[in-house]
């Protein structure tokens, strides 16, 4: 297992316990005590997290959002293979919403050789990254910029969504919960949310399988707003079986 595999697993663990003990990592990942620590120690340089005689703990409450840049390090390989696939799902001459986010970027990534999009979002670097593809109109919505996140909200940016009906929506979210339903980090990106979700007529959320039983701090909409999930094959198969129960479509990158 990677580094950067076992980042993302302690980043979860804390997510859902608060703590974790350097002697838990270490029967889990079958690593050294001092790879583990050398582990802890990458992740406080990126304040995701603090190292405590022992362990590490979150410091960070459910409106905590690490910045986009730091986000974009973890779980890499997964983001760009679930990038892949959903970007398989759209077609010439459909128009697409493309929330913010680590996973939906490297969605935008593998539709840079696409003909005959319409690309709606309220993402700069997704933005950033479709502009030299002339056969891509694309929307960048108006807004509030928010600097960490890279991406517009506010009235704005809602009300852009709320002027089109889009065929796709790639949607993001920093919690999938099954009595909680989706949830994000910041209520302006979720009221942006869920003006793209009202006005989309198929819903595809791209999400690592970390993003599964995490709860974070404010509601998007239910679980059931969603046709299809794309996501790695880390997933618990039970979760899969849950999805599926409720006609929801899953993909495994």
């Amino acid at each position: 297992m990677s580094s950067e595999e076992r980042h993302r697993i302690i980043l979860n663990i804390l997510e859902n316990k608060g703590s974790v003990l350097v002697t838990e990592l270490v029967s889990q990942f079958k690593v050294s005590e001092m790879t583990i620590r050398r582990d802890l120690v990458a992740l406080e340089r990126k304040r995701l997290l603090r190292r405590v005689h022992g362990g590490a703990v979150s410091d960070r409450g459910r409106s905590y959002e690490p910045p986009f840049l730091s986000r974009s390090t973890l779980g890499q390989a997964e983001k760009e293979r679930i990038g892949k696939l959903a970007a398989e799902l759209i077609h010439s001459g459909e128009s697409i919403a493309l929330d913010v986010g680590t996973t939906t970027l490297e969605v935008a990534r593998s539709l840079v050789e696409k003909q005959n999009l319409t690309v709606i979002t309220p993402c700069f670097p997704i933005a950033s990254m479709l502009c030299d593809n002339h056969s891509i109109r694309l929307i960048l919505t108006g807004g509030i910029l928010r600097p960490t996140e890279l991406s517009m909200i506010g009235h704005l940016a809602e009300r852009v969504f709320e002027e089109f009906y889009v065929d796709k929506l790639i949607l993001a979210a920093a919690g999938i919960d099954f009595e909680t339903g989706l949830t994000e980090y910041n209520l302006e990106d979720t009221l942006v949310k869920r003006a793209m979700i009202r006005h989309a007529k198929q819903v595809i959320l791209v999400a690592d399988a970390t993003k599964f039983n995490r709860v974070a701090f404010t509601a998007i909409a239910p679980v059931n707003v969603v046709n299809t999930v794309v996501t790695d094959r880390s997933i618990d198969p039970s979760t899969v079986a849950k999805l599926q129960e409720l006609n929801i479509d899953v993909m495994l990158a």
